[in-house]
């Protein structure tokens, strides 16, 4: 299926069922967004790496205006939906501010790997446990995807992006999988020379052993 969306280009990578709060405030976002909310349309979320609006992007429907300013710029709650991928920029609409985009809807298989969600759960605790980081999700475990902890997991904005475009779940956690067993004994490492680093010009305790 292919469609027409107004869009909205954003350097971040939004993910299906994640919530975004945004911002509203350049005059042709705040009209598209206008619009979108009276009708009740989505809108999408390009993303924009390395300064280009990128080939996919997500759909993104508009849950609630939490303030509307009087100069008409808005702070909105959007839910994500599905994965769209650009087929053509429509830079000029007739009569309006933003630009759009006629898109499709690539197949996303979301069947999981109970073995696969398991490890890569320890591996985003195990990573949050060296940086000190205290996270909570506000699923179970048994109902967590991919898309649910991608942007807990430590990947980069392209990082993020590569992973948009994996259209089995699988994938998406073996994705996510490789580059925690990549990043985990780095951040293990530096935290052991911050560890080492604090010591340095301290007196220590200690010895040579039983020599």
């Amino acid at each position: 299926m292919t469609n027409f969306i107004p869009i909205f280009p954003l350097g971040i990578v939004a993910y299906p069922g994640e919530q975004l709060n945004l911002h509203v405030f350049e005059p042709k976002y705040k009209q598209m967004v206008a619009e979108c909310v009276a009708e009740g349309k989505p809108f999408g979320i390009p993303a924009v790496v390395d300064k280009k609006v990128m080939e996919y992007g997500t759909l993104v429907k508009v849950e609630k205006v939490e303030k509307l300013y009087d100069n008409g710029e808005m702070d909105i709650v959007t839910r994500g939906e599905k994965v769209f991928r650009v087929l053509e920029l429509v830079q000029q609409i007739p009569d309006k501010l933003y630009a759009g985009a006629i898109v499709s809807y690539p197949e996303n298989d979301m069947s999981v790997s109970e073995r696969l969600r398991e490890e890569v759960l320890h591996g985003v605790r195990e990573l949050h446990a060296i940086l000190q980081v205290h996270k909570t999700f506000s699923k179970p475990d048994p109902q967590l995807m991919s898309y649910d902890v991608a942007h807990h997991a430590g990947l980069s904005l392209s990082e993020e992006y590569n992973m948009l475009h994996l259209f089995y779940e699988v994938q998406r956690l073996e994705f996510l999988k490789q580059h925690l067993h990549k990043v985990i004994p780095m951040m293990a490492e530096m935290e052991r020379l911050k560890e080492r680093v604090k010591l340095n010009g301290h007196f220590r305790n200690l010895s040579a052993g039983d020599i």
